[in-house]
């Protein structure tokens, strides 16, 4: 079919779709195959119209084509098969198996084998695999996040999503422009012809009497046309895959253009720079993130080609989510002393929540101690500098608000925006510590919302105000950019990145929404929001989701999610009251649900299903429109009340993190999260504050917070008033100037896996806390589960129960190619993928990629020599893997096309760590030469070099490990002479600690607990050290007669650690792999629960105890 002939094609689509001709637009689709309407096939995917599925697939591709398609089909029969067996209409199941899934055997028996065998049980759920299947809905959303990432990557499908940009009624059009045309070849025309008929040429019937030949055009009415509908209706104003124009923001930016009145922005000058290229900021990446398709397309072998009965992950997570994820059950409430106007939890420090006042104050709570850390009263730092507008409006009225509380991405910046003219700016210094860092005049009248965005890799402050501006500023208080065009003043903002465009979202209260890159060409947007009033907007934490929230003057409200790529709104949640009469709070956790305060209640809602899921009032006292608040991980939910105060709502992990610090001391507390050193002083933490504001006014009966001796004395609470607390009024324990010694097993919790035969070199967790993963040194893996049962329902990784060894039925052991290794013994390597279903190790040989389920090896790759000696994959693309070699290069391999990309040198030795940070775009090495290499991971060249320092009389060499920090900034990098930190953004060290004292051997491992607050160490003489994370102080010593038996401790043979590995949930356990080659898993006690006591701070001597070991800090 020639261009034009297509191109008539999709005429006839819009005009069939403007028509309303549906049945006859998706028939037409099907048969010409030029577009997939990915609308109407979620609809029916989610409908569960199996045939009409599969009949307009069959217009683009066949189950043979490839292995994309092939993988499709099988995903739709599976979930049809699934859904039989769950309505027990064995039938029709059996019938789906022969007639739909009987084709896929051919290409996996073993998998055709697995799905009949689940016939004979009662419920599907039964088998391991699909113990996590929900309900058939919540099957069908996930399927079809799938189903949509195989059809993008699929090439049969390329250039047939998006339909082109046409003009409404482009058909109507061309016929009268064809009409106009024929009328001027009339030899009689008319002024006001009459056009009956398309069939057949228009002409106009000769006059009676004699006319003068005119020229006449013919209104588009000539040809009737239905009442005004929205472009192209299903399909959508599709914009182009990438913007053309460098000045695009995004597909729906680019729609604005034709609607939106752009004013010309009054920008200063910066010396921020902004890539030339401004493609648009949603399109897709070349392979779909977070989907392992190595396997899955790339390879002959079957077990590549399906993820088998595993229920389809979501992009993030496998796990099905219910409503018990939420945070729903009260475990305090806390009386801030003021009307709580914005609140925000540190983005590491998931226990720290910072507060701000309708009397201006801030105040950092530790949620986990009930403590108020730190207290701020408004102050003005400098009144000579303020602007004489600002001074006039303080005098007409001295009171000021809060409008707006934040932390830097980072954690070590606090933004606080007034609802007059200033901004202050905060550095925290943990655990209670708040310097002033910067005081700005940034607006005239309020000042609405408060952000910080990283532009050219520098941190910066996004404000808008009263004013209509939006205003950028630099950490030294320069103002960088401030964007004008809004007509009203602003709400809020909303910085956010795509790929490596940086650009601010804007709402103002006539309902515009405007958006602006870090330039001087104007918004991109100018688009109305719901409600067309107050609106904030949040992207998920995923970065791939864009939600708002508002409220209309009338009180209606509004939540819902945005098409990016069109400008469109995708889905309206339901579940409001009619009427409002004030601003809605909204907030968005873990990629997966909707919180907002509205009518004395907190509503939740699945992003992917716009009813109301659940809701609670808290226990009551909640204000008619609650401020809300999700912790980073979304175990907890921080909410306002109506008494000037705030409730922690928590679900069942958030309480399990809350007991561990309940009967905590604030000196504890304090020595776990400093990170610089500070003194106690006799000041009190809180002044200038009304005595009762540090009361906990009320717990939870089932809190696992400590009895308040407030509501168990002889006064009634409200009568009972609390002094402010001060650092002398913490109880008088003993201070713990050593370290803890665990010396006895009795002292802890340790199980044993059974001796794999060869010493353990590397041990990782699953990512699901469900199994321990153990390579050894002669190339084979092993694999321990826990069961499910009745002590441990969960089947989580527990000291209480030992773990099974596992393997599949076939008997195969996950066996590494050792045929090229060198006689000398090999560096083995290992790293598993995020969703536990595949690993990659090698053992001096080739690469090889293994199926954890089946322990097939589904390929091989990087065959040495050199071989490889480290593997990470990318954060963002399982297909992209880094490579460390034996020749001291490192490798940049994809996947998908089984190619090296570029090698990386900087190294002189081998390559013994690496470790990516998504938040930096870094990646960085370490090798056997000591030496850490930063590296672009947008450009693959070198940033910078670091020789580590060793200490006097040691050689620059041995393996060096690195490990990012949860923050993505820090980095714990590991050698056997020190444990030492980076701040990776700056290549600066911050701390430094040498074995010594207690813990004098040599360091074998370490890794970063879970929530990267610990440290845990292994040494070559068998001990093992816990450290706290921000200072390198240890605090325990676990010696080796906890975990080794007399027998072995006292056999001629040196048994150790080789590697530690820690629990990707539990923050305090860890397992070790042993010379010996067994594997122990290790926990505090039931009654410590932690791994002893934070030293404190200044190291004197005490009593006449031994002095902590000393941490060189770097100038």
């Amino acid at each position: 079919m020639t261009s034009l002939s297509r191109e008539l094609v999709f005429l006839i689509l819009q005009f069939l779709d403007e028509e309303k001709f549906k049945e006859s637009v998706h028939k037409l689709e099907q048969e010409s195959g030029f577009f997939f309407n990915m609308k109407y096939f979620e609809e029916k995917a989610l409908a569960g119209e199996w045939d009409e599925i599969e009949r307009y697939l069959s217009g683009f591709t066949k189950v043979d084509d490839n292995r994309y398609s092939m993988k499709i089909f099988f995903e739709i029969r599976k979930q049809k098969y699934l859904e039989a067996l769950d309505r027990h209409d064995r039938a029709k199941a059996v019938d789906i198996l022969v007639k739909d899934l009987k084709v896929f055997s051919t290409f996996n028996e073993e998998l055709y084998k697995e799905i009949t065998q689940l016939l004979t049980l009662e419920n599907f759920r039964e088998n391991e695999q699909l113990s996590k299947y929900g309900d058939t809905k919540s099957a069908r959303s996930i399927m079809l996040i799938e189903l949509k990432k195989l059809i993008e990557a699929n090439p049969l499908f390329r250039e047939k999503l998006i339909f082109p940009t046409l003009k409404a009624s482009r058909l109507r059009t061309l016929i009268n422009q064809s009409l106009n045309w024929q009328h001027q070849l009339c030899k009689n025309p008319r002024s006001n012809p009459d056009i009956k008929t398309l069939f057949i040429d228009h002409t106009c019937s000769p006059p009676n009497g004699s006319r003068t030949p005119q020229s006449a055009t013919v209104p588009l009415s000539a040809v009737p046309k239905p009442a005004p509908y929205m472009a192209l209706g299903t399909h959508g104003t599709f914009p182009p895959a990438v913007a053309a124009n460098a000045n695009a923001l995004a597909g729906w930016m680019a729609n604005a253009a034709a609607s939106s009145s752009v004013q010309s922005a009054a920008v200063a000058a910066s010396p921020i720079t902004v890539p030339q290229n401004q493609v648009s900021i949603l399109k897709r990446p070349r392979t779909p993130p977070n989907v392992l398709s190595m396997g899955d397309y790339q390879n002959s072998d079957p077990d590549q080609l399906m993820k088998r009965l595993r229920p389809i992950a979501h992009p993030v997570d496998e796990s099905v989510w219910s409503s018990d994820d939420l945070p729903k059950t009260v475990a305090c409430t806390v009386s801030q002393g003021a009307n709580v106007t914005s609140m925000d939890f540190h983005p590491s420090h998931h226990t720290l929540l910072l507060v701000g006042s309708g009397n201006g104050e801030i105040v950092l709570w530790e949620i986990g101690l009930r403590e108020r850390l730190v207290s701020k009263p408004f102050k003005i730092w400098d009144a000579a500098a303020r602007s004489i507008a600002f001074q006039a409006t303080l005098v007409k009225d001295s009171s000021i608000s809060i409008n707006k509380v934040a932390w830097s991405p980072d954690g070590s910046l606090i933004g606080i925006a007034f609802t007059k003219h200033l901004i202050h700016l905060y550095s925290y210094h943990a655990p209670n510590d708040l310097r002033n860092l910067l005081e700005i005049d940034a607006h005239v009248g309020g000042v609405n919302d408060i952000a910080f965005s990283h532009p050219n890799k520098q941190i910066c402050i996004v404000t808008c105000g009263d004013d209509k501006l939006i205003k950028v500023w630099d950490l030294n208080g320069r103002k960088l950019f401030a964007f004008e065009g809004h007509e009203a003043p602003v709400y809020s903002v909303c910085p956010h990145h795509k790929d490596n465009i940086q650009f601010i979202f804007s709402t103002a209260l006539d309902g515009k929404i405007k958006a602006w890159l870090y330039d001087n060409m104007g918004s991109r947007v100018d688009y109305d929001a719901p409600g067309r009033w107050c609106t904030t907007m949040l992207y998920s934490a995923d970065g791939n989701r864009l939600f708002s929230c508002g409220t209309s003057k009338d009180g209606e409200c509004f939540l819902v999610e945005w098409n990016e790529s069109e400008g469109s709104i995708k889905r309206t949640y339901s579940g409001f009251r009619k009427k409002s009469n004030g601003v809605l709070q909204f907030d968005i956790t873990q990629n997966h649900f909707l919180a907002v305060g509205e009518d004395n209640q907190i509503k939740f809602w699945d992003v992917d299903n716009v009813n109301m899921i659940t809701s609670t009032d808290a226990d009551g006292g909640l204000p008619n429109l609650p401020r809300l608040r999700f912790n980073k991980e979304g175990t907890l939910l921080a909410v306002s009340t109506a008494d000037n105060g705030f409730k922690i709502l928590a679900n069942a992990e958030g309480l399990r993190t809350l007991r561990p610090l309940d009967n905590r001391s604030f000196e504890a507390l304090k020595a776990q999260f400093e990170s610089t050193p500070l003194k106690a002083s006799g000041a009190p933490l809180v002044t200038n504050t009304p005595p009762n504001i540090l009361r906990v006014d009320r717990l939870d009966g089932s809190s696992p917070a400590r009895p308040s001796p407030l509501l168990h004395g002889s006064e009634p609470p409200s009568k009972n008033v609390e002094k402010p607390k001060t650092v002398e009024d913490v109880p008088d324990k003993p201070k713990p100037w050593e370290l803890a010694e665990i010396l006895e097993p009795s002292q802890c919790r340790v199980v044993s896996t059974t001796d794999s035969g060869s010493k353990v070199t590397r041990l990782l967790y699953t990512n699901s806390a469900t199994g321990l993963l153990a390579l050894g040194s002669n190339g084979v893996q092993r694999l321990w589960k826990w069961t499910r049962n009745e002590q441990n329902p969960g089947g989580k990784a527990t000291a209480h129960i030992a773990p099974e060894h596992w393997q599949p039925s076939s008997g195969l052991l996950m066996t590494n190619d050792v045929s090229d290794a060198k006689p000398e013994e090999p560096v083995p390597c290992i790293a598993l993928s995020k969703n536990d279903s595949y690993v990659m190790s090698a053992c001096g040989g080739k690469v090889s990629l293994f199926n954890m389920m089946t322990f097939k090896v589904m390929t091989t790759f990087m065959p040495p020599p050199p071989a490889s000696t480290f593997l990470a994959f990318h954060p963002q693309d399982n297909n992209i893997i880094a490579v460390g070699m034996e020749d001291s290069t490192i490798h940049v391999y994809y996947v998908k096309v089984d190619e090296v990309k570029t090698k990386l040198k900087g190294h002189q030795k081998r390559i013994t760590g690496l470790a990516f940070s998504n938040h930096l775009n870094i990646l960085v090495s370490s090798g056997a030469d000591a030496q850490l290499c930063i590296w672009s991971t947008d450009t693959w060249e070198k940033r910078k070099s670091i020789s580590i320092q060793m200490t006097a009389g040691k050689s620059p060499g041995g393996d060096t490990r690195v490990q990012f920090h949860s923050d993505q900034v820090r980095l714990l990098v590991v050698h056997e002479t020190q444990l030492a930190l980076y701040d990776a953004s700056k290549a600066d060290r911050l701390r430094q600690w040498l074995p010594q004292d207690s813990l004098p051997a040599p360091i074998s491992s370490a890794s970063y607990s879970c929530n990267s607050q610990l440290v845990y160490a292994s040494f070559c003489n068998g001990d093992i050290g816990v450290f706290d994370a921000d200072s390198l102080r240890p605090r325990c010593r676990i010696a080796p007669s906890v975990y080794l038996s007399p027998a072995v401790a006292n056999s001629s043979q040196s048994v150790y650690p080789l590697v530690v590995a820690t629990n990707p949930q539990e923050p305090n356990q860890l397992a070790v792999g042993l010379t010996d080659g067994a594997v122990k898993v290790i926990e505090p006690s039931e009654s410590e629960k932690n791994w002893g006591a934070p030293v404190p701070n200044d190291n004197g001597a005490a009593g006449g105890r031994t002095p902590a070991p000393t941490v060189t800090t770097s100038p």
